[in-house]
């Protein structure tokens, strides 16, 4: 027990040294040995307090999570590892729930913030339970970090923006092709008529009609100046640079999958690795092969939505010359009269999606020289097939 101090009277339950606690929990010591374990090599922070806060357990886990040692913890206020606002409010809170029987966290579980010896934080998710050992009402805690988790979504944040002025500049390419090729018609037509209204006016020494033709030439100029700017509009948007280095493709299929199923985490998706060692690296931009993978993999989490069987198998293969990456699912497949049309602009199968994605995925991998295509499962669902070519100098070495 702790007294009103915060201190530990008598011996600490827990034993750092050979982790074992003085609390039994069976009659046996086999039960014992076996809860100590459990405790010792729990991947997730275990901790138990008691109804004044005092810490009575601290795993390893608390040690990696916290940078104190047992001995700095133990028997002292938990709150010493919460930061502000939660280190003013966590007495209160208890002394609350003694009185009023009110759970803010207790059996619920919640996102909180962890704070480290060294004074910086970290986020965490805090599941509490409550019990009883020895007709003495103890507080369980179970914490599990979740920093990795917040860097992914950061990463993945950033990849949604590179998506997303990507995506501006595919689709201002495919407006402005679009538009050069719906003007260039009345364009030569306009430029067909002023040649003809100048010929009208050849040999004419009329001073007016010669001020008319000076006109009409510099109305021809310009609208060989407006399809310039078009052209180069164009060329500017479907040329443009790109930044590529050697990359191993398993691991950038690796990172997309993580990316990926974050904001999925909502559907239980069984996904399947199926990656062949040893591949040669691949030139590419990684950011938008991964754009390319995390688009892909989202939209066959979608299509699982409503789907009996949820699996996503995502294998990597070596040709002669090439790599391929498959992503296949077993939803629905997609509806004939779309398949043909689906890498167009504008064709989608969601009700709320804009069409653009693949679009601009499969600008991306022709950028790469690669080719991506999508075919019907046999069994059910459809495959996005991503082929990049392996060049002569990376097969080689």
């Amino acid at each position: 027990m702790a007294n009103r101090s915060g201190r530990m009277e008598g011996p600490s339950p827990w034993d750092h040294a050979s982790f074992r606690m003085s609390v039994k929990i069976g009659a046996d010591g086999y039960h014992d040995e076996l809860f100590q374990a459990l405790i010792a090599t729990a991947v997730d922070g275990i901790m138990v307090i008691d109804d004044r806060g005092a810490v009575e357990v601290y795993n390893r886990a608390c040690e990696r999570l916290f940078e104190y040692s047992p001995e700095e913890v133990l028997g002292r206020n938990v709150k010493m590892l919460m930061p502000e606002p939660y280190r003013g409010q966590h007495d209160a809170y208890l002394e609350r729930y003694e009185t009023t029987g009110e759970r803010r966290v207790i059996g619920i579980g919640r996102e909180v913030v962890g704070l480290r010896k060294d004074g910086t934080t970290f986020p965490m998710y805090l599941s509490v339970g409550e019990g009883c050992v020895s007709g003495r009402r103890i507080f369980v805690g179970i914490i599990h970090d979740l920093t990795d988790r917040r860097a992914a979504e950061l990463r993945f944040r950033d990849l949604q923006v590179e998506m997303s002025h990507v995506s501006r500049l595919s689709a201002m390419g495919q407006l402005s092709s679009a538009m050069a090729h719906e003007l260039n018609q009345p364009l030569a037509a306009t430029t067909n008529y002023l040649s003809t209204a100048r010929k009208f006016l050849e040999g004419t020494s009329d001073p007016m009609a010669q001020k008319a033709d000076q006109v009409v030439a510099k109305a021809v100029e310009q609208v060989h100046r407006t399809g310039q700017i078009i052209r180069r509009l164009r060329d500017f948007v479907e040329k443009r640079k790109v930044s590529r280095g050697p990359e191993d493709m398993n691991a950038v299929v690796q990172d997309a999958i993580a990316l990926s199923l974050i904001v999925s985490k909502d559907i239980d998706v069984r996904l399947l690795e199926h990656l062949t060692p040893g591949l040669p690296s691949l030139l590419m931009d990684r950011v938008q092969i991964q754009q390319v993978l995390v688009n892909l993999i989202r939209n066959a989490v979608e299509a699982l939505r409503n789907s009996p069987v949820k699996e996503i198998d995502i294998a990597t293969s070596l040709g002669e010359g090439w790599i391929d990456v498959a992503v296949a699912d077993t939803g629905p497949g997609i509806p004939e009269a779309i398949a043909g049309r689906l890498f167009q602009p504008f064709v989608t199968t969601k009700s709320t999606g804009m069409g653009i994605g693949l679009m601009v995925c499969r600008s991306i991998v022709e950028a790469h020289e690669g080719t991506l295509v999508m075919t019907a499962r046999p069994e059910g669902g459809t495959v996005f097939r991503m082929r990049l070519p392996v060049s002569v100098e990376q097969a080689g070495g």
